[in-house]
C-alpha cells in the first residue's frame, strides 16, 4: 500500500511545528534529570528522553535551530531527509537520512546539542516521516530558531544554504 503524508497526518495526528512540518509528541519520560548533572546550556530539570513523530513535505523545511540536547533522528516511512547542520566550528555537512543506503544514506543520525541544524525534502512531491528522540529530553526553554542575519554574520560561507533554510 501506497501511504501519503496526509495519510500520515491524519492517523498519527499530527499537528504544525514552529520550526516546519508537522509533529506529535509519543514519549516524555518521567524520570526527571536535575539540573545539577546537565550541561550548562540546560537550563533546569529535565525529562531523561522526550520522542515526537515528525513529517516534512517538499516545498516546506525545518528551519535552522538548535537545542541544547543531543538529537537522534529515525527514517521511518517517505523519500531523503537532506539534514543541515552547522558545527561550532563552522562545519557544514548535508547528512542524508533514509532507506537507500546503497545512495548514501543513513537510517538514523544524531545531531549534537549546540549544533545548528535545519532540513528539507529534496525530491519533488515527496516526504520523510521520522522520529526525533532527545536525551536529555526536549525542552522548549532550550529552543533556538535561527535569525537568518545573525547566522549568515556567524557563518558568512554558508550564506546559500542558510538564506534557504530560515525564515
Amino acid at each position: 500500500m501506497h501511504y501519503t503524508a496526509e495519510y500520515w497526518i491524519r492517523e498519527l495526528d499530527l499537528v504544525p511545528h514552529v520550526e516546519g512540518g508537522a509533529y506529535r509528541e509519543v514519549y516524555r519520560s518521567p524520570l526527571q534529570l536535575p539540573r545539577e548533572v546537565l550541561t550548562l546550556a540546560h537550563k533546569g530539570d529535565r525529562s531523561a528522553m522526550t520522542s515526537i513523530y515528525y513529517l516534512l513535505r517538499f516545498g516546506e523545511c525545518s528551519a535552522f535551530h538548535k537545542i541544547a540536547s543531543d538529537e537522534t533522528w529515525h527514517h521511518y516511512e517517505g523519500t531523503v531527509l537532506c539534514i543541515y547542520e552547522i558545527t561550532n566550528s563552522g562545519q557544514l555537512t548535508r547528512h542524508l537520512l533514509g532507506k537507500d543506503i546503497a545512495s548514501g544514506c543513513v537510517l538514523t543520525l544524531t545531531i549534537k546539542g549546540g549544533n545548528w541544524f535545519a532540513c528539507r525534502v529534496e525530491e519533488t512531491g515527496g516526504y520523510a516521516l521520522c522520529g526525533c528522540t532527545v536525551a536529555p529530553g526536549f525542552d522548549y526553554e532550550e529552543f533556538e530558531l535561527a535569525q537568518r542575519n545573525e547566522l549568515i554574520l556567524q557563518y558568512p560561507e554558508h550564506t546559500s544554504i542558510i538564506s534557504a533554510l530560515t525564515r
